[in-house]
């Protein structure tokens, strides 16, 4: 499922107009009728409601005209707020806007804030505001009189549906551009936006629906969007029925370094994580001094102790071991728990270097990365990062407010430039690509924001990679599956409270969901 930019959609709009030979008012007529249906839906008595129709003078406003079209032809009194002259309005707009003259639709001229002033009251009889003012090809900061208008939509606390994007929403990064209206219900047009589903952009959303409006599906193979959302179909090959004769020498060994004094629960959750997701053999390895705490928390593992430094990290010594530890096993998973020594340092990128199985890399792997990129650049293996926000600060030199702000940017670069995917965690996780390639994870809540969570996941994407799946398709089924588990939990027992190790358990009835997907 495609999620595009503001960008790629015009050229989109441009093809199916000048190419394809689809007018642009049959694109409108698409977009307003389906809208106009969408909106019955989301407001069952809109029949007895006044509906006021916030319109810009662009095309944006042309959807909006088609909207108030349909609702005067449907007996609903609808007024129509045009903020600009009459005049101003041309092209297809215009000729939407012409149509509802017959109709007796109420249009309120209100090209200044002298006006604005005037018409206030007006405004704030109506029941249901449709936003039609400002489209997706917004960037700038919204000021002066459009930022008056969205501030008094948004105090008269009315139920806003929004036509294609939130007015005042960049549609690319899901940023407020100054301000933004915030809608009950948006409908999109031909595909959502990246802006709808970044935070804090799906807040400004609220509930969602695509509307096709008729551009030949060509077109966007064509372009070719690199950002896509995550759907359970796609991540449902990784879930198959397993054959009759199937045994655990065939269903991946993971090997885990995690762990050290005080953090012997990472070490765990991880390793429970992996063998909750099917993986036929997990061993750990731990600083030596842990060995029985770990034992005592996970029975089904194989643990192997390891040299360790005088506060209880692994040492570089115990490399040796490790390497001949990994030599039959499918992936490493590496990081959680594990500390930041120099000894630690080591060990961490000395398995960079010499792996030739995948990795993935979360927790305090990504923070012994550090300052120490170049040693990406000089691995055998293909690796997943699994940084949050903070973590990706650190690789980056950057700040987590910046990460924040520039999540798929921030993403995309540092997958690109060190040949790598990165699953940047968070509200709307992100998987990057070396490719460029983004995709977007719905599932998860905030119930997540507990400590663990993390290792899990870590756990879920290497008992992907053991069992067969590939580094991509892993990270993409882990992230999907781990916040799904999630979900459920926050469904059965609560918004929040839940426990990562509640996830792990949840783990296998949500891959039984998704192997019928």
């Amino acid at each position: 499922m495609y999620l595009v930019t503001a960008e790629e959609m015009q050229e989109m709009d441009r093809q199916t107009i000048h190419s394809f030979g689809i007018p642009g008012r049959v694109l409108m007529e698409n977009a307003g009728r389906g809208a106009t249906r969408f909106l019955f839906e989301q407001f069952q008595s809109l029949a007895t409601k006044k509906v006021g129709v916030a319109a810009g003078r662009g095309n944006n406003g042309g959807d909006g005209f088609v909207i108030a079209r349909y609702l005067a032809q449907k007996g609903i009194k609808v007024t129509v707020y045009l903020f600009a002259s009459r005049a101003m309005v041309k092209g297809d707009a215009a000729a939407n806007l012409n149509l509802l003259d017959p109709l007796n639709v109420k249009i309120v001229e209100i090209p200044d804030p002298k006006a604005f002033d005037h018409y206030k009251i007006s405004m704030t009889r109506q029941d249901i505001w449709v936003d039609a003012i400002l489209g997706t090809g917004l960037k700038s900061d919204v000021k002066g009189y459009f930022k008056q208008i969205i501030d008094f939509i948004n105090s008269l606390n009315k139920p806003v549906f929004a036509v294609d994007i939130p007015s005042g929403l960049n549609s690319n990064t899901g940023k407020p551009c100054g301000t933004c209206i915030r809608a009950q219900a948006t409908a999109t047009f031909a595909f959502a936006k990246t802006g709808h589903l970044l935070f804090p952009g799906a807040d400004y959303t609220g509930k969602l629906k695509i509307v096709d409006i008729g551009i030949p599906p060509y077109i966007a193979r064509t372009i070719g969007p690199k950002c896509q959302l995550l759907t359970p179909e796609r991540v449902s090959t990784c879930f198959q029925q397993r054959a009759s004769d199937t045994h655990k020498g065939k269903t991946g060994h993971v090997l885990i370094l995690a762990g050290s004094t005080g953090k012997t629960g990472a070490a765990a959750m991880t390793a429970m994580a992996a063998m909750r997701t099917g993986s036929g053999l997990v061993t750990l390895g731990i600083p030596k001094s842990l060995n029985p705490i770990i034992e005592a928390q996970v029975i089904e593992a194989m643990t192997c102790p390891l040299a360790e430094t005088r506060d209880g990290m692994l040492d570089d010594s115990s490399f040796d071991t490790i390497m001949n530890l990994l030599s039959d096993k499918k992936s490493l998973a590496l990081g959680p728990g594990l500390g930041t020594s120099r000894q630690t340092k080591n060990i961490v990128h000395g398995l960079i270097r010499e792996s030739t199985v995948p990795l993935v890399i979360d927790a305090d792997g990504l923070n012994c990365l550090a300052g120490n990129l170049q040693v990406l650049k000089d691995r055998k293996a293909e690796i997943i990062l699994t940084p949050h926000p903070g973590e990706m600060a650190r690789l980056m030199d950057s700040t987590p407010q910046f990460i924040q702000e520039n999540r798929i940017t921030c993403a995309r670069d540092f997958a690109e430039n060190f040949d790598l995917i990165v699953v940047l965690k968070g509200a709307r996780t992100l998987i990057a690509h070396p490719d460029g390639k983004i995709l977007i994870n719905p599932t998860g809540n905030p119930g997540m924001a507990s400590g663990g969570m993390g290792d899990v996941l870590t756990g879920i994407i290497a008992a992907l990679i053991a069992q067969g799946h590939s580094p991509e398709s892993a990270a993409q089924a882990g992230v999907y599956l781990h916040g799904a588990a999630a979900d459920t939990l926050a469904e059965s027992t609560g918004p929040f409270g839940f426990l990562a190790s509640d996830v792990i358990y949840e783990i296998p009835r949500q891959i039984k969901k998704l192997m019928h997907c």
